[in-house]
């Protein structure tokens, strides 16, 4: 199992937790949205971070962005291997025209 799989399992774990001992129990508590917009704000750090220049602070806040989303997809049933499973059948196809299938 590897690291993002741990992760998106022990969010999983978390649903329903108590919001005073888990910091994912108490985003998953406050709604998708919040979760939505929590996500929102920490990629902005991590864009800030990237035109910095700054690798360990990118580093760092990618990882928040990669748990945030996690928590995101939490909030509203979407797994990990279901995005997983997305980016397998993108495998292979020319990046422009899967934007351009999409419309």
């Amino acid at each position: 199992m590897t690291p993002l799989h741990r992760l998106a399992a022990t969010i999983q774990s978390r649903k329903g937790a108590d919001p005073e001992n888990s910091w994912t129990a108490k985003l998953l508590s406050k709604g998708p949205e919040k979760c939505a917009e929590k996500f929102g704000e920490e990629a902005v750090e991590a864009i800030i971070e990237a035109v910095k220049g700054d690798r360990d602070r990118l580093t760092a806040e990618a990882a928040d962005v990669l748990y945030h989303l996690l928590v995101m997809l939490a909030a509203r049933d979407v797994t990990l291997d279901e995005v997983l499973a997305e980016l397998a059948r993108r495998e292979g196809q020319s990046g422009l025209a899967e934007k351009a299938a999409r419309g």
